[in-house]
């Protein structure tokens, strides 16, 4: 199944509202910085735990783009409409994009 992509520079700075990001990294990863906004099911509970994401084109990321591509390809045979992130939350740091943490303070991925 071919994983639709979308690079940093084709999503736009101020994220709409019928676009939900969802984050697929494990609970540490999450903690250092992550998407303000964005849902947060890692990978591992993303079978069980789809449904809880709300309706809309969901942009899935990672730290460099694999688990993010498994994760969108598994939405898109769910009949969710699903584009992982190039490059992943590497390339949204580094293209400036702002990163938070769960108490609102500047993140950052490694």
């Amino acid at each position: 199944m071919d994983v639709p992509t979308t690079s940093v520079d084709d999503v736009p700075a101020t994220l709409p509202d019928e676009l939900v990001v969802l984050d697929v990294r494990e609970d540490d990863e999450w903690q250092a910085g992550h998407v303000e906004g964005s849902v947060h099911i890692p990978l591992m509970q993303l079978g069980e735990r789809y449904a809880e994401l709300p309706p809309g084109q969901t942009l899935v990321v990672c730290l460099v783009g694999s688990r993010s591509a498994y994760a969108a390809a598994f939405l898109l045979q769910q009949g969710r409409e699903a584009v992982n992130l190039e490059g992943g939350l590497v390339a949204w740091q580094r293209a400036g994009r702002p990163l938070v943490t769960d108490t609102g303070t500047p993140g950052a991925v490694f």
